[in-house]
């Protein structure tokens, strides 16, 4: 264990021992619908104000939550979209159509996610498309007519699009440095972790993130690309996230054993 520990980070496992540790979370008064009502429970706890601004929650520390098996960085949109191209003649909904997939168990409904999504180095099973860096190492997912193995694509692509580069989205890398700084580039992160019974019984730091870094693990895959997109709903869901594996080989400290305050 580290010798000595900053007031910010002591200030956190303070709360952390005094509301948090030991306990499951309570969430009847949240909404039961809403995937996050476990995470809004902590965040109260915390002393969080939810919120959906891209800057550090806690004393210049970015929390995380114990979850199943993968772990978010940021819900991160893209800086644009090929719906959103007052050139291209395609809305969000035929976007979602040419794209992405029909769920049969939501009576059909289309989304961009799932297997319509690629990563670096692997590329869409359903639509071919691919996630490659641009000349400016922007991220890109580019469609290719070409590498499209739909058998009945030619019923599904309009013609205009019956092409290959397609760019369908595009992240600015200025733009996602940005967030991924404001976010982890301060103090570092720590998350909150539970054991098999549901309790809270640990709370693990992690330092501050660069984004060369991230970036690289982007392209190797080990940070990926995670879309929830959806017909009916406005929200993009554009998840970047990494699996749980890789977030604990990040961890530099963790307690208990607490220290005395």
């Amino acid at each position: 264990m580290q010798t000595s520990i900053s007031n910010e980070e002591a200030q956190i496992i303070k709360l952390f021992k005094e509301s948090v540790y030991g306990k499951s979370p309570k969430t009847d008064d949240f909404n039961q619908r809403h995937d996050g009502k476990a995470g809004h429970w902590l965040e109260r706890q915390m002393g969080i104000a939810a919120n959906a601004n891209n800057e550090p929650d806690l004393y210049g520390y970015e929390m995380k939550n114990s979850t199943g098996s993968k772990t978010t960085f940021g819900d991160w949109s893209a800086n644009y979209y090929i719906f959103k191209d007052k050139e291209i003649d395609l809305n969000r909904t035929q976007f979602m159509e040419v794209f992405g997939k029909p769920n049969a168990e939501k009576g059909g409904r289309y989304s961009w996610s799932g297997s319509p999504i690629p990563n670096f180095n692997s590329p869409s099973t359903y639509n071919g498309s691919e996630m490659v860096f641009d000349d400016a190492k922007n991220i890109i997912i580019v469609y290719n007519y070409s590498k499209d193995p739909r058998p009945d694509k030619a019923n599904i692509v309009p013609p205009s699009l019956q092409q290959e580069g397609v760019i369908l989205a595009r992240w600015d890398r200025d733009n996602l440095n940005s967030k991924l700084t404001k976010k982890f580039g301060h103090h570092g992160w720590f998350k909150c972790n539970k054991g098999k019974d549901g309790c809270y019984n640990q709370i693990a730091f992690g330092e501050p993130m660069i984004f060369d870094n991230w970036i690289k693990l982007v392209e190797q895959g080990v940070v990926f690309f995670d879309s929830g997109m959806y017909v009916g709903n406005a929200r993009n869901y554009s998840q970047w996230r990494a699996n749980n594996n890789h977030w604990d080989s990040l961890i530099t400290r963790t307690y208990p054993p607490f220290p005395g305050f």
